[in-house]
């Protein structure tokens, strides 16, 4: 009973910062717009009507929408309230009491306010607007990644909102959800409202005009929010609803429901003449103090592999200040051995950063890759690379020299790999003339040596979840080395799969799973080797397609129709 207890006091305890974390979230998705209209007094007769029309808004979770008229002219307030239509009644009331009590701090005495959130929206003024369209001002959030194709993107995003605008006109809601395909990987999910009052035609013509609002905001993008005072638009790669409404262009079918035991409880005992049988007292005692004994085991277990935790812990801090001790390699060496990171000595531009050649005083030739303030690569990940680098011994594996963090510099040194990247031989129409058949194979080998003593042989087991051409490189004998680790996942020897809510890597790589679902597991890189393997037999790059979604389809449809020896690259059969 105890060990019941204290279970439910921690998952309370979990619970309530769960909330929290999530409170901190909705706050950072609140949108309002306060308009250049007249000012009121606190106290004001205005300002009282205000307080009465928030009021008498908040039992609006009930259908989800409300307008109310309180006061005479001139101080007459109109007010709107209205939530998501797939949101849950308690939610709905929960956002309509935060916009109720937030709207005032964020437009302080203003005659005319709006403020929104994932939720729900909350309007008032000092005129009458209901059923009136409104498409300024314009607010908007926008992803800060863009899409590998954007050409596809826009065609197939266009037609998803023109289909979920005319859906969101026509029905009563004025609310439309859906999805539409747009690779193999991933799905544009979009969502429409207009708020719902306002007339078929009026509410298409405001939905419209912010869907061509979206080439000068948030071209390219992965994602954006844009809002105005009548209706409001969303797009993303993953799916941000909660709705059962009929699908719409591809719209993803919901999971199946979790499986519900059909065990039939166990019957009580019971004597001859029908009654129940003695039995029961000695089973309940025997079960209180098999619970006694386990709760001892449970304590003694939790205490031995705390003591444990706590040792490893600390082995593991030691080595890992160790390993970090040894790897330093002061700023200054570094300018010195690249010129102060001259354009003479640049290699090439990374995802994360710049890199640059270098020689150091012993004679040895580095690669220098120097983290930029802005790049998706943070100290996390460059702590992330060093640590699972430094511990990698294989000729497939970019060998990591040392690293440097000083005068908010990030630089991470590795040995010198004269030929560069593989994509840059690859795809470069004039270079690959260098990779015969026999060099291609050697370097698909060598990949696969590389990737299986990440699985199986090396005493971390790692999944690099950034498998692609430009993450490998050449020696001077072209044989490949993967780099770039630090998107890496650690897995434990008895561990499988895992699941995240952070996609790292580069679409047209992932496995379906892990792009769609976040799971990802020690087959992840294989799926990810597969595309390299196509890429490297065909000379041509995944996102080099425009017509097909990318060189999987390509190659699909080459399969299917038995023409798949046309996927050689050209020349491969040159004499």
């Amino acid at each position: 009973m105890q060990f019941l207890i204290s279970f439910k006091l921690n998952f309370l305890v979990f619970s309530s910062l769960l909330s929290s974390i999530y409170a901190n979230f909705a706050d950072e998705q609140r949108y309002n717009i306060c308009t250049n209209a007249a000012n009121y007094t606190n106290g004001s007769l205005y300002s009282r009507n205000i307080n009465a029309t928030l009021f008498s808004l908040t039992n609006a979770s009930l259908t989800g929408f409300a307008t109310n008229t309180i006061g005479l002219d001139p101080d007459t307030v109109f007010g709107l309230v209205q939530c998501r239509p797939d949101v849950a009644g308690n939610d709905c009331r929960a956002c309509i009491n935060t916009a109720s009590d937030e709207i005032t701090q964020f437009c302080p005495n203003k005659k005319q306010a709006m403020i929104g959130y994932d939720n729900c929206s909350l309007r008032y003024s000092d005129f009458r607007f209901f059923s009136m369209a409104t498409n300024d001002p314009i607010v908007y959030y926008k992803n800060t990644m863009n899409v590998n194709d954007s050409n596809l993107f826009d065609k197939q995003l266009a037609s998803l909102f023109q289909n979920l605008s005319v859906s969101a006109a026509a029905n009563d809601t004025k609310f439309a959800v859906g999805a539409i395909g747009y690779s193999l990987f991933s799905d544009i999910y979009g969502m429409v409202q207009c708020s719902r009052d306002l007339p078929e035609n009026d509410c298409l013509s405001c939905l419209q005009a912010i869907i061509g609002f979206i080439p000068q905001c948030c071209d390219k993008k992965q994602g954006a929010r844009i809002f105005t005072m009548s209706c409001s638009l969303r797009f993303e790669l993953y799916a941000f609803f909660q709705t059962s409404s009929p699908p719409i262009l591809g719209m993803l079918s919901p999971p199946p429901p979790l499986p519900v035991s059909t065990d039939e409880p166990s019957s009580v005992p019971t004597s001859s003449d029908g009654k129940r049988s003695g039995l029961k007292p000695l089973v309940i005692v025997v079960v209180s103090m098999a619970s006694v004994s386990l709760l001892v085991i449970l304590v003694v277990g939790c205490c031995y592999f705390w003591r444990k935790a706590k040792n490893t812990a600390a082995e593991t801090q030691a080595d890992y200040e160790k390993t970090m001790e040894s790897l330093l390699i002061g700023l200054d060496t570094l300018k010195t051995a690249t010129a102060n990171f001259s354009d003479e000595n640049k290699l090439g531009q990374g995802g994360f950063g710049p890199v640059y050649k270098g020689k150091l005083f012993d004679g040895r030739e580095i690669a220098v890759k120097r983290l930029s303030s802005n790049s998706g690569q943070g100290l996390a990940e460059l702590k992330t690379e060093v640590m699972l680098v430094a511990k990698l011994l294989h000729r497939n594996l970019v060998k990591l020299l040392g690293f440097c963090l000083e005068e908010e510099e990030k630089l991470l040194v590795y040995e010198y790999l004269p030929n560069g990247s593989l994509d840059k031989i690859l795809f470069d129409q004039g270079k690959r003339l260098r990779l015969g058949w026999e060099r291609r194979y050697k370097i698909i080998v060598g990949i696969a040596r590389g990737l299986l003593y990440l699985r199986e042989d090396s005493q971390l087991r790692i999944i690099h979840r950034d498998l692609k051409a430009s993450n490998i490189l050449l020696d001077e004998q072209m044989n490949p080395k993967i780099s770039d680790f630090g998107l890496a996942k650690l897995f434990g020897e008895s561990e499988t799969q895992g699941n995240t809510n952070r996609i790292a890597g580069t679409y047209g790589y992932m496995a379906p799973e892990y792009a769609k679902h976040g799971l990802f597991s020690i087959k992840a890189d294989v799926y990810s080797f597969g595309v390299l393997v196509l890429e490297i037999v065909t000379g041509q790059k995944n996102s080099s397609f425009r017509n097909l979604t990318n060189l999987l389809s390509h190659a699909w449809l080459h399969w299917n129709n038995g023409t798949a020896e046309e996927l050689i690259d050209p020349i491969l059969n040159d004499p």
